[in-house]
């Protein structure tokens, strides 16, 4: 089978990202980035990212995830720290979370090192979860092998049953990882393929370095 694509093309001329006119700080150009998106609702899903890690075979894996908070510390999402991705950040956790925004024509690249997040920080936000989506974290041994989709639908029911008018606690298992950024990369498509790429390197404790890359 086989399906040549070389024809997609389009041209990218909604806007550009020049030195003079971006902050020193890629936080805030991300926070306004981030802004733009939203206002311009199109979007379904803005704090969809693309998270990035070396697995225990030694391959890259990526896969999409939800942004659930950015600050200057970094960019927190959650997870099942038994899952496939949980044990390729305990081996190495060096990663890279990307954000793709065709509408505006950009995309966001950022290297990290990434760690938990303190256990109270996990809990709160576990508890403000639907209840659906706690039991559904305590239902699933994520990346591990099944035997169905109604074994799964069982055991949801049965915790359905156990945890009828009882409080449901964040599992162990379950929690949130923060990215501290080492650099970001932002991409503003451009006309004729000379798309604007600019880089930020942390430099020291809050002192970023600002270079312009070739498209």
């Amino acid at each position: 089978m086989q399906k040549d694509l070389a024809d997609y093309r389009k041209s990218y001329e909604k806007s550009a990202l020049m030195e003079d006119a971006i902050p020193e700080n890629p936080m805030l150009l991300f926070q306004t980035w981030f802004d733009e998106l939203e206002t311009s609702k199109g979007v379904e899903e803005p704090n969809a990212m693309t998270v990035s890690t070396i697995g225990l075979d030694g391959f890259p894996k990526s896969r999409v995830v939800l942004l659930k908070k950015f600050s200057e510390r970094g960019f927190v999402f959650y997870s099942n720290y038994e899952s496939e991705k949980g044990k390729a950040i305990a081996n190495n956790p060096h990663g890279c979370i990307s954000f793709f925004w065709p509408n505006l024509e950009r995309q966001v690249i950022i290297k990290g090192q990434v760690e938990k997040l303190p256990p109270q920080e996990s809990d709160d936000y576990f508890n403000s979860r639907p209840e659906g989506s706690r039991l559904g974290a305590m239902v699933s041994d994520q990346s591990s092998v099944i035997p169905s989709r109604d074994f799964l639908e069982h055991k949801l029911a049965e915790l359905e049953e156990e945890y009828k008018n009882k409080e449901i606690e964040r599992p162990n298992h379950w929690g949130g990882y923060l990215v501290k950024p080492v650099s970001i990369e932002f991409w503003q498509g451009r006309p004729n393929r000379l798309h604007d790429r600019i880089l930020y390197r942390l430099k020291g404790k809050a002192d970023w370095k600002m270079e312009r890359l070739a498209p």
